[in-house]
């Protein structure tokens, strides 16, 4: 290939279209869990977290709720991969041989939204969400003035954890905030100093987001054995939730989330019709009940 600035553009072009092959192929599902939030600034702050506004009968004057000021605020982080291609694969037209590569790189941008998102959904057991507790914790704060209550939103266990998941609503469990969407960037010029010293071409990726939690109503975690009984506890807590104001809150989850380790025993409790339970096969009420969800993320 000669060197100039068309062939340049083209080049760019044919990497970009394999960049964004692997990226529209990567089989992401973080918009299933998370409300995406487009950020304006270096930190977007959710003040409004813990609020679920809802109807009460007209009597008298409109009783007006002010917005709970909890101050979570999420920083945005930029995350960046790059690769170097030799000047001279190019010169000797070595290029087809990088479209892989370039589709690999658009696959691992469409991959990180969800690496970011179950990664910390898996630590939502050391890690604070909006009323400083951690995410899943067996006392958050319900209540309000003198008539406050601890709430869970997990079980105990030694096992690997699964998780239930209301992602029925506009507000989801988790927060995917983004700043600056996953862009591919070149150094090609000649006229660049890095090009001109190293004779290599850069090819990268840059983005600016960030994870993190919603409301812990929506999610519940559980490390201990995920059979018939622990999943009717778990699901039972959910419904059983009320707001502040003691009202219920009609959380029902809808989608069960596990690991690959979890995958064999989840797909037994949500699918079969007959199930083992102490050795003898007993009907599965709970067949058809959620929709599974595998994430290779969850260990």
């Amino acid at each position: 290939m000669i060197i100039n600035a068309t062939n340049i553009e083209l080049l760019f072009r044919g990497f970009n279209t394999s960049f964004n092959k692997g990226m529209e192929g990567a089989p992401s599902r973080y918009q299933d869990v998370a409300m995406v939030v487009k950020s304006t600034s270096a930190q977007s702050i959710y003040a409004w977290l813990g609020q679920f506004p809802r109807l009460r009968q007209w009597v008298g004057s409109r009783v007006s709720n002010a917005v709970s000021t909890h101050s979570y605020a999420l920083d945005n982080k930029t995350f960046e991969s790059t690769v170097q291609i030799n000047r001279s694969d190019i010169e000797d037209d070595q290029y087809g041989l990088f479209s892989p590569l370039f589709e690999e790189m658009g696959r691992a941008a469409g991959d990180h939204p969800d690496e970011l998102i179950f990664t910390l959904l898996n630590n939502g057991f050391s890690t604070l969400c909006y009323d400083d507790k951690n995410f899943f914790a067996t006392d958050h704060p319900v209540g309000n003035g003198e008539t406050v209550l601890s709430v869970s939103n997990m079980q105990a266990g030694s096992g690997p954890a699964w998780f239930l998941l209301d992602t029925s609503r506009a507000i989801k469990p988790l927060l995917f905030q983004e700043r600056i969407p996953y862009d591919f960037q070149t150094v090609t010029s000649d006229e660049d100093s890095w090009v001109f010293r190293n004779d290599v071409y850069e090819y990268g990726i840059r983005a600016r987001v960030n994870a993190g939690f919603g409301l812990w109503q929506l999610a519940f975690a559980s490390k201990a054995t995920l059979n018939m009984s622990n999943y009717a506890s778990a699901r039972s807590a959910m419904a059983s939730l009320k707001s502040d104001e003691g009202r219920p809150l009609g959380i029902m989850p809808n989608l069960l989330v596990v690991g690959p380790s979890m995958e064999q025993a989840a797909r037994k409790l949500v699918n079969n019709q007959l199930i083992d339970e102490g050795g003898v096969s007993v009907s599965n009420e709970w067949a058809g009940s959620v929709e599974l969800m595998v994430s290779p993320w969850l260990t």
